[in-house]
């Protein structure tokens, strides 16, 4: 009974975010599936992979690389987006100290947040803004400063924004195109972001 006991005291497991409930995302899909509708909540494919993909990951599964990539990703590939980006913006990067591959986006984002954001620290978000941002922000030791995408064309108001930098501001969230009004940052947005 002792035992018992003590194995029902460590299943009471208190949430880090106890105000963070079922995403946008799980809602909709559920809504899309029961509604037989077009799901364009989330990006995941609704047919199966190609054959070609298939024989692709049995060859590498087959030739023994089916263990952990190292921590920051596979050399080779690193190395071809380290190339990349040399081709297509003319910049030099590190393969070993300037690029990180993660399993999706989502990590991505929470592991960037993590590594910049720390206890005090602010970040602005420009609403609506994905829904991963603000518990990654709060898991940090952050708070947030929510800043409204207004219709009719969902701009950044960079008058608005540069108001609400305070010294404790290490953070401005910025995605283009926007998700999920579809605005996309013109070049002097981004300059103004830049300025």
């Amino acid at each position: 009974m002792r035992r018992l006991t003590k194995a029902r005291h460590y299943m009471n497991i208190d949430s880090k975010l106890p105000h963070v409930g079922t995403t946008i995302f799980s809602v909709m899909s559920a809504l899309a599936a029961d509604c037989g509708a077009i799901n364009l909540s989330q990006g995941f494919p609704d047919f199966t992979a190609s054959e070609f993909l298939l024989d692709r990951l049995n060859t590498h599964a087959s030739a023994g690389r089916n263990q952990y990539a190292p921590m920051n990703g596979v050399p080779e590939l690193r190395e071809a987006i380290a190339a990349l980006i040399r081709e297509c913006y003319h910049r030099k990067v590190s393969s070993e100290t300037e690029i990180t591959l993660t399993s999706g986006a989502t990590e991505a984002l929470f592991v960037a947040v993590q590594t910049v954001i720390r206890p005090g620290d602010n970040v602005i978000l420009l609403d609506p803004a994905y829904d991963s941002y603000e518990p990654a922000i709060a898991l940090a030791g952050g708070t947030c400063t929510r800043l409204p995408l207004l219709p009719p064309d969902y701009r950044p108001d960079w008058q608005r924004i540069e108001d609400s930098i305070t010294p404790n501001t290490r953070l401005i969230m910025v995605n283009s195109p926007h998700n999920p009004t579809a605005t996309v940052f013109t070049d002097d947005d981004w300059r103004q972001l830049e300025r």
